[in-house]
């Protein structure tokens, strides 16, 4: 097909085609000084698309503390990077994978962990986990059920052969994402800090190499295809979702840290969104320098590939190498090894210029400042506080009766998806490849993996609450930061770094945006009073389906360090007349919580008002307790309230509970209310009085609740009142069929 001339492009607003505004297209021939031709204007509009440029959240991303003594390397690189001590460093991020997953599931989940473990590769790492955090609607809707089992399918057909374990995660179901999942991926590696590794093109006369995968025409602007709204017509747009090859990717790891480890390499990045648009932009802005590409040089798996489509491909397992002049050979031969393809395709030059040849032919030429985030508009909206709240915060919960047995609300909740049993997804998952992984998912509030040949150990979680959210998107920011870090915590880690993933509705409706500059303000300030730097992370906007906008939906990725793997914690109780006891403080707020839903079935209420000051001090105290082994297991109270919680620990350990609630108030409340600030602990009853004591030095509540038995859980009231009656065997039958009966 004959492609259009600059002047077409310009009187048939093909630009606008392709993604671009009438403003940003005149800034174009403004700044190359002529009428970009189509290759040209392909580059910047993928590289200015939101899904790349981050041009509603980068003015807010300087609200966010980058600095701290771990933090190696902050934002602005493929991933950050923290030290963990004894010459080691963990290498983490966090991506979305949102609008391909919700037209294709499987490729669209499958490619959203490929290209999450090149980024960690490409800072020298080796990928040992990753994590999943997901939205969908209900399960009662078949197309969601198609999506649901689709990602799942593609998470494990490309985790499992890739050899990355994936270790935990969560796992949300709500009508506010019906038409529109959510997939973020987290992954996480581990380098020796001598051998991590950065994205820079430098060294003037340096080769420039394409290794890995051929070229395709799959994935040919999918960054701007994720940055619009879902539409009826988007099914049509599949041809843009890419396919993943796992074993190609495995092979692709080991070339590419053999390379690193040899010293050949210079810089390295994967060709993720806008393909090597990007890559070559980004390694040349970072450094200063220029590159210059033959496209006709590229591995191509498909024939006559223009040049627009090459540059804008996003075919997966791919990465572009800048390696020492003297070491192209040595870098030819490992990828050989591997069966990989490693050609030299171009050099560093010292104009700040990309420029495409096609043979002798120029296809290209642009700054590559201009093409790079720094060099892409930036758009302050206006904002404005979404009128529902009105509504929804004035919710009166006198109109719900109170009940004098709530079993079968305890019992619903287990069976509710959100809150139930996810063993149907992790069967599905490898979660012992490599053989790090000592805390299997579910079995505490974080995975934990293993340092080989070191004490050490790392918990990681990934946490969100959209509902929470949309209710509050500054308290419920602050909630997300607070619980991912109380998750650590109650696995025996200290927190030491964070990536956030935020995923939004279209931000040129004032109450998206409203909500967008809320929800960063709230992590922000949460990150910076508990003292865990962000270390960069993504930004997924315009989550619309049907211009129905999805929950505000902030994710958090979390590390923290435990110095001597062997005291790990976990939730499950693990003795009869172990004390139960509540570590922090007393909580009944229902705003937004999943008994509500279940009484009401929409969002209603406040959310639970974060007190970070109390947080510090209960992750201190918590943190000492299981320092000093004074308890025996640890579970933060979240979704579904205490009692809940208490519920997930009897059934993960096999045994009963008997609690009594010491505080007036609802019953309901005290049951399935979702403050914060709260861990259900247990412990040996000879250790009850140095933990209170130890609970007292940091000014944190301990309140006795009851003790551990063997099969009854039974929940009374403070005026000597049974409310919950039921057995183990019970509470784990609703929780574990909760999936399986649903999905058939």
């Amino acid at each position: 097909m004959k492609e259009p001339t600059p002047q077409e492009i310009r009187d048939e607003k093909i630009w606008q085609s392709l993604g671009l505004t009438e403003a940003e297209y005149e800034q174009i021939c403004k700044t190359l000084g002529r009428l970009p031709n189509y290759t040209e204007v392909g580059m910047y509009s993928v590289l200015w698309s939101e899904h790349c440029a981050y041009k509603h959240t980068r003015p807010l991303f300087k609200l966010f503390p980058t600095t701290g003594e771990r933090i190696i390397q902050g934002p602005g690189e493929n991933a950050g990077v923290v030290d963990i001590g004894d010459g080691w460093a963990v290498v983490f991020k966090i991506e979305s994978h949102n609008h391909p997953s919700a037209i294709e599931p499987y490729q669209g989940a499958a490619t959203g962990v490929g290209g999450m473990l090149r980024d960690i590769f490409t800072m020298g790492a080796r990928p040992i986990a990753a994590l999943n955090s997901l939205r969908f609607g209900e399960l009662d809707d078949e197309r969601v059920r198609y999506l649901f089992k689709g990602v799942i399918a593609g998470i494990a057909g490309y985790g499992n052969p890739v050899g990355v374990p994936t270790v935990g995660g969560e796992i949300y179901f709500d009508r506010g994402y019906t038409g529109n999942p959510l997939v973020n991926v987290m992954a996480v590696g581990l380098v020796r800090h001598e051998l991590i590794t950065r994205a820079s093109a430098s060294g003037v006369g340096n080769p420039v190499m394409v290794v890995g995968a051929p070229t395709g025409r799959d994935g040919i602007a999918g960054a701007s295809f994720a940055s619009g709204e879902l539409t009826d017509d988007s099914e049509a747009k599949s041809p843009t979702v890419q396919a993943g090859d796992p074993f190609v990717e495995k092979l692709l790891i080991e070339a590419c840290l053999e390379a690193i480890e040899a010293g050949a390499v210079v810089g390295i990045q994967d060709m993720g969104a806008a393909g090597l648009t990007s890559s070559s932009c980004e390694m040349a802005s970072r450094a200063g320098s220029g590159i210059e590409i033959d496209v006709s040089l590229v591995p191509q798996r498909e024939p006559g590939m223009t040049p627009f489509e090459i540059m804008l491909s996003e075919s997966q397992e791919r990465m572009l190498i800048v390696p020492r002049k003297e070491a192209v050979e040595r870098v030819k031969a490992i990828f050989a090894k591997y069966g990989l393809p490693a050609v030299v395709v171009g050099k560093v030059t010292d104009d700040g210029m990309i420029r495409v040849y096609n043979g002798p032919n120029l296809a290209a030429e642009v700054p590559a400042k201009s093409l790079s985030t720094d060099g892409a508009p930036t758009y302050v909206r206006q904002a404005k506080r979404p009128a529902y709240l009105d509504q929804t915060q004035a919710f009166d919960l006198s109109t719900i009766p109170e009940q004098t047995d709530y079993t079968t609300d305890l019992l619903n909740l287990l069976d509710s998806p959100t809150i139930a049993s996810k063993q149907w997804v992790y069967r599905q998952f490898d979660y012992l490849a490599q053989m790090n992984t000592v805390v299997a998912p579910g079995d505490a509030d974080a995975a934990v993996l293993r340092i080989k040949g070191t004490k050490k150990g790392i918990a990681v979680t990934v946490d969100g609450n959209g509902r929470m959210v949309y209710l509050d998107p500054y308290q419920g920011s602050l909630g997300v930061v607070a619980e991912a870090a109380r998750n650590l915590v109650c696995t025996g880690a200290e927190p030491i770094g964070l990536t956030d993933g935020l995923n939004f509705g279209n931000p040129e409706k004032p109450e998206v945006y409203w909500q967008l500059q809320q929800s960063i303000q709230g992590l922000a300030d949460a990150a910076r009073e508990l003292a865990i730097p962000v270390t960069g992370g993504n930004a997924s906007l315009y989550n619309e389906s049907s211009g129905q906008p999805i929950y505000p939906t902030p994710i958090v990725g979390m590390v923290g360090l435990i110095e001597d793997i062997d005291l790990r914690m976990t939730s499950s109780f693990k003795d009869t007349d172990d004390v139960i006891a509540l570590l922090g403080w007393p909580g009944s707020e229902l705003g937004g919580s999943e008994w509500l839903k279940l009484k009401v079935g929409e969002p209603q209420g406040k959310p639970p008002v974060i007190n970070l000051g109390r947080e510090k001090a209960l992750q201190k105290a918590c943190l000492a307790a299981i320092r000093r082994r004074l308890i025996k297991s640890a579970h933060d109270i979240s979704e579904g309230g205490l009692a809940v919680c208490i519920a997930e620990s009897c059934i993960q350990g096999n045994l009963g509970a008997e609690v009594q609630l010491p505080w007036p108030g609802r019953i309901d409340g005290l049951l399935f209310g979702e403050s914060a600030g709260r861990i259900i602990v247990s412990v040996d009853p000879t250790k009850w009085e140095e933990l209170s004591e130890l609970a007292a030095s940091y000014g944190v509540p301990l309140v006795r609740l009851g003790r551990v038995t063997a099969n009854k859980v039974v929940f009374t009231c403070a005026q000597d009142q049974q409310v919950v009656s039921t057995t183990v065997a019970s509470l784990k039958k609703a929780w574990e069929q909760a999936l399986p009966k649903r999905l058939g």
